[in-house]
């Protein structure tokens, strides 16, 4: 059994082995220990607290094989961006160039540099090592974070993005950056993405282009690869487009990678998930190839738990999520506590 839970200082080694698998391109986190026992201090924190509006609190998960004990995936959530260390994206917009007298239209892209997502939720983090990437584990440690949003709506925001990894390669290198690197800045996209990670961001305002960027201008493989994905993150993006979110044109700084948002109350495993009391006894019958597979978390925040299972069956006459004991108890849920729920 797959379990997310929240982290905890006893996971430093887990989260940085983690960081150090997920390569380029992964910001939000850097291999740099002080930094990685800063999240997780800032993440126990935003566990602990009593609140009923977002501010800047980060909630970051683990994924835990109960077998082995160990930590095969993170995610996470922060509550508000931007509103401590400013976020800027690129806003992709049109502009046109008219002459009746030359009979001349012409429409041109252009790429300026914003702040419009200041105070969002945003998920992200989201690494799923190597060896666990099969069956359902990857799609539920993407949709389990809105079971905790569903649960805990009062902690987020209105509107949630999620940063989409641009393009580069093996080595790290991003099409869009060397152009930018070769008029704007002298630092490689490593280290500019280092800096990021590591929450510098006074280069950006200092050296980034005050002006509207025609993208035209941009090399032809700049051009290309603004408002694409990494090809790994192919499947990630395709999970999220399935929940609601929608990409309006924001972009990201260094690798152009698109960021695509949604509204809380639209994402799909948020409106469809249900919550009731359970009843713990083992299932009369669970058929493993055509049994429905539920996403099923308990209600806390400190103490929240969730997992995946066909180990689950919701009674609709009775209004009651029936879960054997196994379940129950990786989810720390006895007789009659409620649960929130959704099909995988």
């Amino acid at each position: 059994m797959h379990v997310l839970r929240p982290i905890t200082a006893n996971d430093f080694d887990a989260l940085k082995q983690i960081a150090i698998e997920s390569g380029h391109g992964f910001t939000s986190l850097p291999v740099d220990d002080q930094l990685l026992q800063e999240k997780i201090a800032r993440a126990e924190n935003s566990f602990s607290k009593e609140i009923n509006q977002p501010h800047d609190e980060s909630y970051l998960f683990v994924l835990e094989d109960s077998e082995t004990g160990d930590v095969v995936g993170t995610t996470a959530i922060e509550a508000a961006v931007g509103l401590n260390v400013p976020l800027y994206h690129y806003h992709l917009g049109k502009t046109v160039h008219h002459s009746r007298t030359l009979n001349v239209y012409n429409t041109v892209d252009i790429l300026s540099m914003c702040n419009d997502y200041t105070g969002c939720s945003e998920i992200c983090t989201l690494f799923l090592r190597e060896a666990s990437r099969q069956g359902l584990v990857g799609r539920f440690l993407s949709r389990s974070r809105f079971l905790f949003m569903a649960q805990h709506s009062e902690r987020f925001a209105d509107t949630i993005i999620a940063e989409m990894r641009g393009v580069s390669d093996e080595d790290g290198h991003s099409p869009f950056w060397q152009w930018l690197e070769e008029h704007f800045f002298s630092i490689e996209f490593p280290q500019a993405d280092h800096l990021v990670g590591l929450g510098d961001k006074v280069f950006i305002s200092e050296l980034m282009p005050k002006y509207p960027i025609y993208a035209n201008l941009l090399s032809k493989k700049a051009q290309a690869v603004i408002g694409k994905v990494h090809e790994k993150t192919k499947p990630a993006l395709k999970l999220l487009e399935k929940e609601g979110f929608e990409h309006r044109g924001y972009v990201d700084l260094f690798d152009a990678g698109p960021t695509v948002e949604a509204k809380l109350g639209n994402i799909r495993s948020v409106r469809e998930s249900l919550v009731c009391p359970i009843s713990i006894g083992e299932l009369d019958y669970v058929d493993e190839q055509s049994s429905d597979t539920l996403a099923v978390c308990n209600q806390g925040v400190r103490d929240f738990r969730a997992t995946f299972t066909k180990h689950a069956h919701y009674n609709h006459a009775k209004h009651t999520l029936i879960v054997s004991q196994d379940v129950a108890q990786a989810l720390k849920l006895k007789q009659g506590d409620a649960a929130r729920f959704f099909r995988l």
